[in-house]
């Protein structure tokens, strides 16, 4: 997929694949992913990695319909939402028509979302937010690992999220490349 944009968070979410290692975090993923959309033009770019969930079992892949900013308060108005592409999230829901499309609010600190929100990352406002003003669709996919609050990390299966993450990549990376 040389013109869409793949980045996660680690080496370890992209699995080898070709792609952007944006940092852990939002401020670090909104960095790195707005150098590398300063340094080449891409026609899209998917975020993808593991996530924290309410409700929905580890190895649920959800496709995120906007990114949500949790941290973010203020006096006056700013932008703490950003929405998905909807092309790419319908790429995406024909790839993995199972997966549901949520929301994915996004925390610096884990366990950190409102309880509203149902699928917690740390990077995807900040990806979606750096492709927004660079005018490049985006959009979220994530892979969940733990129930959001789950303190004891033992029983976060990332493995298994990140394995089912790669499951899904195949058709969901061949639609998303059919779409831009």
């Amino acid at each position: 997929m040389q013109d869409v944009l793949l980045v996660a968070a680690t080496d370890r979410e992209l699995d080898g694949l070709d792609g952007l290692v944006c940092g852990i975090g939002p401020v670090e993923a909104a960095a790195a992913t707005a150098r590398a959309l300063a340094l080449r033009v891409y026609r899209g770019v998917l975020h993808l990695g593991v996530a924290g969930g309410r409700g929905l079992a580890p190895g649920t892949i959800v496709i995120g319909s906007e990114a949500v900013y949790c941290d973010l308060a203020a006096a006056i108005p700013v932008v703490s939402r950003v929405p998905a592409d909807e092309r790419l999230v319908e790429a995406a829901r024909r790839a993995l028509p199972d997966a549901p499309v949520l929301p994915i609010g996004t925390s610096a600190a884990v366990g950190s979302v409102p309880h509203d929100v149902a699928v917690e990352a740390m990077e995807g406002f900040g990806v979606l937010r750096a492709c927004a003003i660079a005018g490049v669709p985006a959009v979220e996919v994530r892979a969940v690992s733990n129930e959001i609050g789950e303190a004891d990390h033992s029983r976060w299966d990332l493995g298994g999220a990140i394995d089912a993450l790669h499951v899904a990549l195949p058709a969901l990376l061949a639609e998303l490349e059919a779409q831009t």
